[in-house]
């Protein structure tokens, strides 16, 4: 199940793992197991993937970041294959999503003895990166009518849905906010007439897409595996420099 129609659908590079993420899901339908047993696994994958990064065993250490990638994309399958949307999981996903790129980053920081600023740096403007490609998303599927979970603007908090509790909402929701309020509030500043953009064509949202957490986790997991990490941090600052590229792009589409 996707979470745009199909005629909509687009060529995500940061979702390289739906396809397993779907076998995984569809493996546990019939079981007992919930999205949220899955992002628990996922959480674990990281942690297990920062491990290794601190022992030097950077092949295992890429293993385990896709690993992450993939159980990030199928805790979301198997919610809309038992059709068990639930905000709880929506921003258990998206909390842990950030402190977990938070150790990734100064662990990497650790191993290589860089500039801790220029870490918090890199890991502003991943957040940043993510959020673009998170916002232009949302809006897509807004726009026809695809998967509601995720709202353009989370500036309140939602009602909780069938089968999940509203003081778990709550909580989890007051994380969200605290972590990627001020990420929100930046790429809105920046580019606030994205709401109302008539065309987010499929050849910009796979390019965009490079923004994802999943192909972000995907070059890290290159890097480290190439003896590349000197250069992890230093990357996606620089790299982040597209944020505006891609907002100038999305402009000259919809004058």
């Amino acid at each position: 199940m996707s979470k745009l129609p199909k005629e909509n659908q687009f060529l995500d590079l940061s979702d390289y793992g739906r396809p397993l993420a779907k076998i995984i899901a569809n493996s546990l339908k019939n079981t007992s197991f919930t999205p949220i047993h899955v992002t628990l696994a996922f959480v674990v994958s990281g942690l297990i993937a920062i491990t290794c990064i601190l022992n030097g065993y950077y092949w295992a250490t890429a293993f385990f970041l896709i690993l992450k990638s993939i159980l990030d994309a199928a805790d979301g399958e198997l919610a809309r294959i038992k059709n068990t949307p639930s905000y709880t999981g929506r921003y258990l996903d998206s909390v842990s999503d950030i402190i977990l790129n938070l150790l990734i980053l100064m662990t990497i920081w650790y191993v290589t003895n860089g500039s801790l600023a220029l870490t918090i740096l890199a890991f502003f403007g991943i957040q940043l990166q993510g959020t673009l490609y998170n916002y232009y998303y949302v809006i897509l599927r807004k726009k026809h009518n695809g998967d509601t979970t995720s709202r353009v603007f989370e500036n309140e908090t939602p009602k909780a849905l069938k089968g999940e509790k509203q003081r778990n909402v709550d909580i989890l929701f007051g994380l969200y906010t605290l972590f990627y309020g001020v990420f929100d509030k930046i790429i809105y500043r920046l580019d606030r007439d994205a709401v109302e953009a008539q065309k987010l064509p499929n050849w910009f949202m796979t390019a965009v897409s490079t923004f994802g957490l999943g192909f972000q986790l995907l070059l890290i997991a290159i890097m480290l595996a190439v003896n590349l990490q000197y250069y992890i941090i230093p990357f996606f600052i620089g790299y982040s420099l597209f944020i505006l590229v891609f907002i100038a792009i999305r402009r000259l589409i919809n004058r």
